[in-house]
């Protein structure tokens, strides 16, 4: 017994000597996605805060594909030692495990939370001169009156645009076909072009054609509304109670980390988060910053399994 004991303190004094000496070297962010999206933003916005504040180099790595699954496994495989971080999503750690046949990764046993990031509101739009609607009660009047004509586009099967757009339809009752594209910019040239009606996508995307007047904002996604289209109402206050879809962003490492590690993680982030730098450039883009614990981020990735994993079953939602 005095041996285990003993074995278990030095371990711990490991732990906590790692834990002061980190980090000594560079750490990789892997972000799941292409360059130039609100994930990039987030990620980098983080990432240059953290670089000043430790003293090392935190570098952005985009490694897009497979849904996200490809950058996750790459962060699977890596060790756990602080040093590889990943961007978690509302894709890859809500969605994916319930809408892929194949799934490489456990979310819940091969990763740890460390904090969250961001959320960023989605919005529906309507081709302004195709759909002659004022907001999202009367655009669900005219898809009952007529079910089956209007239709929506979104940036591919699975995508937060998808989803939320199944979840408006389960919430509803309403019929709306979807019309799935390779990405949010195809799918928004087609909805300028009026060759689609409508959508849902992150406020960035959408704001400067709101702006322009060639859509038109129905309501938005989030629990609250948004400074930047303070006139539009949300789905919940449209009649749909309990209703929130927005994406959100955070700080995920690869199981068995030192819990010291992950702590040092949370707290340097939560002050990157606090910084001037971050939350300007997150209200350029209406995402909102999120300070919090890794169980608060991990009582949310939980939430959002279980709304996302009813909606995937019932709208028969698979990712290939």
């Amino acid at each position: 017994m005095k041996k285990v004991l003993g074995a278990i303190a030095a371990l711990a004094v490991s732990f906590a000597a790692s834990a002061q000496s980190y980090p000594s070297k560079p750490i990789r962010f892997v972000v799941p996605f292409a360059p130039g999206g609100t994930s990039e933003i987030v990620a980098r916005s983080v990432a240059q805060e953290l670089t000043t504040q430790l003293g090392q180099s935190v570098y952005v790595e985009n490694k897009a594909g497979g849904a996200g699954t490809i950058a996750m496994g790459d962060v699977k495989n890596s060790p756990a030692d602080g040093y590889t971080i990943v961007l978690g999503h509302v894709g890859t750690l809500a969605v994916n495990p319930y809408a892929m046949k194949s799934h490489p990764y456990d979310v819940d046993k091969d990763f740890i939370p460390v904090a969250l990031l961001a959320r960023v509101p989605n919005v529906f739009v309507v081709n302004a001169d195709a759909v002659k609607v004022k907001d999202l009660k009367e655009f669900i009047a005219l898809a009952k009156a007529k079910p089956g004509s209007l239709n929506y586009g979104s940036a591919g099967n699975g995508s937060s645009g998808h989803l939320a757009f199944e979840y408006l339809k389960m919430v509803s009752g309403a019929d709306i076909q979807h019309v799935p594209y390779k990405g949010t910019g195809p799918m928004l040239q087609d909805l300028l072009g009026g060759r689609i009606e409508s959508s849902n996508a992150g406020a960035p995307a959408l704001l400067p054609q709101i702006k322009s007047g060639k859509l038109r904002a129905i309501a938005v996604g989030s629990d609250k509304r948004i400074p930047a289209l303070p006139d539009v109402g949300t789905v919940a206050e449209s009649g749909y109670p309990g209703f929130e879809t927005s994406q959100w962003y955070g700080v995920m490492v690869k199981a068995g980390t030192p819990p010291e590690i992950v702590k040092r993680l949370n707290e340097e982030i939560n002050k990157a988060l606090r910084s001037s730098q971050v939350t300007q450039r997150y209200a350029t883009d209406n995402a909102v910053a999120e300070i919090g614990t890794p169980e608060q981020f991990g009582a949310l990735i939980a939430k959002e399994q279980a709304r996302w994993r009813d909606v995937v079953r019932k709208a028969n939602i698979t990712i290939e």
